[in-house]
């Protein structure tokens, strides 16, 4: 597990987006977004994807849009160029020996370039989110009664400097990326390019250090060495955001039903990698087609005989909540994959269709968990709780509670109780010895944020406050005023039939 990845925190404020007025949040390794329908769960859900999907990658079996880091870039030097790059470092400055983890500041004025390189990406940003969303353009996406445009902020830490905050704006003409760092930046030694991105260390440091604009004899510019430096240090300015994410949209029990019919008829008509935007409105969102399209590789991502293999996360779900197992049979003439469920004990499988609501509802989570989830990713799931009875209800909120302890960062949309219930005696039980959880698994406080979304007159819109675990050991989301509400309409049905007889 990795706990670094738990720990990381970013700070998202939106206002004027969609139906969402204003909001202030931050990710956690669980987060949980309740409310009322058509207040904003869902596009504030589809924001996030897209914003990780900018800043991460596409993740296995995605395709898409370019992202800023390309998927299986080098990410960070390796050990021996961070030690030639530290020597190099130690004999212009006659600095002490510095370790790998070292802090090493950046110029002022190549700290401007970088955000200048950074800001001159927001194109790529604006298309990955009409995509997601399924819009012809991003002003469609601003509030209706909104007279500014949407802003967007993420605000995140980088090592050995302060918070560096990232702000989208959408108006009704254009959208624009800002990035505001420190005058003078400070980042681990392990952030900065290899030398297959930087050909000449002491030329390197003479930029990267003292800001000089170009270095005679190299070949290479200020231009290309500040592309090579943002492209290396973006992943440690936008950590929490870094991480390739997967999207699991609401009504997957449709979509699994309809899957084969569908899929060749609606991809096409949505976003790809490589196509201009279009020029209408697509018929399928890129949330959705990443989904069909992810069913349709899914297998093709498993690893091939001989390698080491992942664990299974899926099976704790099939073993605890659909009391069966999920397989996916390809079909090698046409190359598409079936999907089945047998129930524990049977010999034969069922086809999904013949399957419970509940079965379909999950075998999504299972497949994804098994062929495409890794450790340091994120799962994005609408309405987890869709066609299952309370009691599973209860069961897979544990289930999902194991997958953040093992690195996994789950974000939720939900209408259940029950599932928040279960979240609080989740993070009530980690208060106990470890022997006394009787299996059934812990939260830390700091590991679980609850987000409300409240419906408001003015500002016309949704305004999201977090909800904290009470004293009453509930995550006070409104529901009990729904059963206070029901119970005190009985009274008084009840008080007028004994008025009358």
């Amino acid at each position: 597990m990795s706990r670094a990845t738990q720990e990381d925190s970013l700070q998202l404020e939106v206002s004027d987006f969609g139906p969402i007025a204003r909001a202030n949040i931050d990710l956690r390794p669980f987060t949980v977004f309740v409310g009322p329908s058509n207040t904003g769960k869902s596009w504030l859900s589809i924001l996030i994807y897209a914003l990780h999907r900018f800043f991460g990658g596409h993740g296995k079996g995605t395709t898409g849009t370019p992202t800023i880091m390309r998927v299986g870039e080098t990410q960070g030097a390796p050990t021996e160029t961070r030690r030639e790059f530290l020597d190099t470092y130690k004999r212009i400055h006659g600095a002490e020996e510095l370790e790998s983890e070292a802090i090493v500041p950046i110029s002022a004025r190549v700290t401007e370039r970088i955000s200048s390189e950074f800001e001159s990406r927001g194109k790529i940003l604006d298309y990955e989110i009409r995509r997601c969303f399924g819009v012809a353009a991003t002003r469609d996406l601003i509030r209706k009664s909104s007279k500014r445009g949407a802003r967007i902020v993420m605000k995140s830490a980088c090592k050995g400097s302060s918070r560096i905050a990232h702000q989208l704006s959408l108006t009704k003409s254009r959208t624009a990326l800002k990035m505001d760092v420190p005058q003078a930046l400070d980042v681990g030694a392990d952030a900065l390019p290899d030398s297959h991105q930087i050909p000449d260390l002491y030329a390197w440091h003479r930029i990267l250090l003292a800001g000089d604009p170009v270095v005679s004899g190299m070949g290479w510019g200020e231009r290309e060495l500040v592309r090579a430096l943002t492209d290396s240090l973006l992943p440690r300015i936008v950590a929490p955001l870094h991480m390739p994410a997967y999207y699991l949209p609401a009504d997957r029990t449709g979509v699994m039903h309809a899957h084969s019919v569908v899929v060749n008829a609606l991809i096409g008509n949505a976003p790809h990698a490589g196509l201009h935007p279009p020029n209408r409105t697509p018929i399928l969102s890129g949330v959705l087609a990443d989904f069909l399209s992810q069913l349709i590789e899914i297998d093709k991502t498993w690893p091939p005989r001989g390698e080491r293999q992942p664990p299974d996360l899926g099976k704790l779900i099939e073993d605890t909540v659909l009391r069966g197992s999920i397989h996916l049979n390809r079909s090698h003439a046409i190359d598409y994959p079936n999907f089945s469920y047998r129930p524990e004990g049977w010999k034969n499988a069922l086809a999904l269709h013949q399957a419970s609501s509940m079965v379909s509802e999950l075998a999504p989570v299972v497949l994804y968990l098994r062929h495409l989830i890794e450790t340091n990713n994120v799962l994005i799931i609408e309405e987890p709780e869709s066609h299952l009875h309370p009691g599973m209800q209860v069961e897979l909120t544990r289930q999902l509670a194991r997958l953040v302890d093992a690195g996994i960062r789950i974000i939720v949309t939900t209408h259940s109780e029950w599932l928040l219930e279960e979240l609080a005696n989740l993070v009530k039980r980690s208060e106990l010895s470890r022997e006394k959880h009787n299996g059934k698994g812990t939260l830390r406080p700091d590991q679980v944020g609850a987000w409300l979304f409240e419906p408001k007159n003015r500002p016309k819109g949704s305004v999201i406050r977090e909800i904290s675990l009470d004293e009453s050991g509930t995550y006070p989301s409104g529901f009990d005023d729904v059963a206070v509400a029901l119970h005190n309409d009985w009274a008084e049905i009840s008080s007028s039939i004994e008025a009358g007889s």
